[in-house]
């Protein structure tokens, strides 16, 4: 009976504010914001925007709908599994908020109350690039309401082998583009390709259509493009030409794209000491051997495959990859001495929002462990998106109607504190010494090293309350420099003393309503 009562007490706590009923303006704009309107504007992927009250209501049934279900926001791995950069997803008092705010009649609240409306950037989210490769003409988009997938060639002419800090996909019609991969090819195979194809670009629906030497990070709406952490990156040889598969979304009306790519050179105090490698795990690796991966009409199978790791290495990103009978994956690795590792689950496969996920903190994965990869594949009449009708015998293949079981991994030779190593926001500082998100920056602290007083500068676009805080190597906070303080817009300093801390290396974290900004120092002896 306590347990009852308790349930109902939490349901009248989500459903009712401190304040009063919930309401768009201090409840609901937050969660959209945070986690729709990126994609939910004008201009962008999402057919409808979500920008204002009128629009969020307008849409509540609906929205209220894909989150209960937790078909949006698109993120397909599960979070209670391992954790990645990135990652989007409402809690469940979130989604029974939004419910609450729906059977209430969507009200607006006080609209003073509401947070503003985030100033998404227009440009890169990285800086200014070393290199920027466009591609050659503009590419017709057909609205007829059928998906579009397209390889593009961009030749780098690099004369000499670059080591590559990071590379930043960015659309030229944020509208269409709904995903693209990046990979480079040194055998000019994909060039020839292009060349006999009569349009621009050649089309490819599983992947690249010609074999490729390595890849990098693709393309979501939404994605966060990181730099490598310092010290790791990867070599584009010269001569390489740099290719992008585009997914087109469906359209009604007749579109163009001419998307590009930034990419940016490491600096010369910080050469590449461990080169990132693929390993690709493809049905070679299955327990039957290649020609097991065979799908049967009107079955749902399920295929298991092993990778053993020979050496400790430090797992960076994870990309598994199927086509429309994908049903689920998981991936876990066994060490020697039988812990498990989670890897990457996804319950609910959807090839329109596949992607490649960062690990929020380098993962090790011990010499001697055994990868384990189950993937499951619906090749019956009850799948919605089958592409035979009636059900066919599917084998490996690009095409639409053939499947693959295919995961891209991206690594590094361990090296001990790699799982210290914090991805993402953290390694966004190692090639310039002024990091800009949207129009606010923060600076490299001075001196540093250092073992005494310290300064940093740092500039705000508008008047907000932010935070400066020192963080260790874990994340945890070592001083809160600033802490709840409202600044102006403009440029300020901030001083703080080191001399007590013990000699290692820290972060600097700058952060607001608008931003997320980190440098990194070293305290010295």
């Amino acid at each position: 009976m306590k347990k009852s009562s308790s349930l109902i007490i939490c349901h009248l706590f989500l459903g009712f504010t401190i304040f009063g009923q919930v309401n768009f303006s201090e409840d609901i704009a937050p969660i959209i914001y945070e986690n729709c309107t990126s994609c939910h504007r004008p201009g962008e992927i999402a057919p409808f925007s979500l920008t204002n009250y009128e629009q969020v209501a307008a849409w509540g049934a609906t929205i209220r709908y894909v989150t209960e279900i937790q078909y949006m926001p698109p993120w397909k791995p599960d979070r209670t599994y391992s954790k990645f950069v990135g990652e989007k997803g409402l809690t469940e008092a979130e989604i029974q908020l939004i419910a609450d705010w729906v059977d209430a009649g969507t009200p607006q609240g006080d609209p003073a109350l509401a947070p503003p409306l985030p100033n998404f950037p227009s440009g890169s989210q990285l800086g200014t690039p070393d290199l920027v490769l466009e591609m050659a003409e503009d590419y017709f988009i057909e609205g007829n309401n059928q998906d579009d997938y397209r390889v593009f060639v961009l030749p780098t002419g690099l004369t000499e082998d670059r080591e590559i800090a990071a590379i930043e996909f960015r659309p030229g019609n944020t509208r269409a583009v709904h995903h693209a991969l990046i990979a480079y090819d040194t055998n000019g195979e994909a060039a020839a390709m292009d060349a006999l194809s009569p349009e621009y670009g050649y089309e490819s629906f599983g992947d690249f259509g010609v074999p490729i030497q390595g890849t990098f990070t693709g393309y979501t709406p939404g994605i966060q493009s990181l730099f490598f952490p310092v010290g790791i990156g990867k070599t584009l040889p010269a001569g390489a030409d740099l290719i992008i598969q585009v997914h087109y979304a469906p359209l009604a009306t007749n579109e163009t794209d001419r998307s590009s790519l930034n990419i940016f050179f490491k600096a010369e105090d910080d050469p590449i000491s461990r080169e990132v490698q693929n390993m690709p795990i493809t049905p070679l690796d299955l327990d039957g051997g290649f020609f097991s991966f065979s799908i049967p009409p009107n079955e749902i199978k399920t295929f298991h495959g092993t990778k053993e790791i020979e050496e400790d290495i430090s797992f960076i990103s994870v990309y598994p990859h199927s086509h429309y009978l994908g049903k689920n994956w998981e991936l876990f690795a066994v060490t020697p001495q039988s812990d498990t590792i989670n890897i990457i689950r996804i319950n609910e496969w959807d090839f329109n929002w596949q992607g490649s996920y960062t690990f929020d903190r380098m993962k090790k994965i011990p010499g001697g462990s055994i990868i384990h990869i189950n993937a499951s594949y619906d090749n019956t009449i009850n799948n919605p998106f089958n592409p035979s009708n009636p059900p066919q015998t599917v084998a490996w293949g690009e095409g639409t109607t053939d499947e693959m079981y295919l995961v891209g991994t991206s690594y590094v030779r361990y090296r001990e504190g790699d799982e210290d190593i914090v991805m993402g926001e953290n390694q966004l500082t190692n090639t310039t010494d002024i990091l800009y998100d949207k129009s606010n920056w923060l600076q490299a602290p001075y001196p540093n090293p250092s073992n005494g007083e310290v300064s940093i500068n740092f500039y705000l676009d508008k008047s907000q309350n932010i935070s400066l805080k020192l963080l260790d190597i874990k994340g945890q906070i070592v001083e809160n420099i600033l802490e709840g303080s409202v600044f102006s817009s403009g440029e300020h300093a901030a001083l703080f003393n080191v001399r007590k801390l013990p000699a290692g290396v820290y972060t600097i974290q700058l952060s607001g309503p608008y931003m997320n900004l980190t440098k990194p120092l070293v305290v010295s002896e």
